[in-house]
């Protein structure tokens, strides 16, 4: 996605599973296959054979962190408890609740706050802090 992100110009340029994996410096079959389920959740669009590649479905702007991480990790993925699940929930909260339960809130915000945007050459940081 932030490769996709970097080359962003609306859908003319099309990037290929190998193009990606270069890039990136990761394995072809692991960006295909992550190419295919961010393509069925509608992130993504592909077109085969000559000239085919894939570009986003929607400008960078548009498409947050989460929309991407909710699609590969379990809904309920928070930092846990270190004296086990049978522990918060079921007695007094452990010492470390209360701080884990600020950084998962901090952890939803950020994904849910950056975009795509980031990954693009026009993203000037001042411009965007918060």
């Amino acid at each position: 996605m932030s490769s996709l992100a970097a080359h962003y110009d609306g859908g003319e340029t099309r990037l290929s599973s190998q193009d990606i994996a270069s890039e990136r410096d990761l394995p072809k079959p692991l960006v295909a296959k992550l190419l295919v389920s961010l393509s069925q959740a509608g992130l993504i669009t592909g077109a085969p054979g000559p000239g085919g590649g894939y570009s986003l479905a929607r400008d960078p702007e548009i498409i947050s962190l989460l929309d991407v991480v909710t699609l590969f990790e379990k809904k309920d993925d928070q930092l846990m408890c270190p004296f086990g699940p049978s522990w918060c929930g079921h007695r007094e909260p452990c010492p470390l609740h209360d701080r884990l339960s600020e950084l998962n809130e901090q952890m939803q915000r950020f994904l849910e706050d950056t975009s795509f945007a980031v990954f693009t050459p026009e993203y000037a940081p001042a411009a965007h802090a918060v």
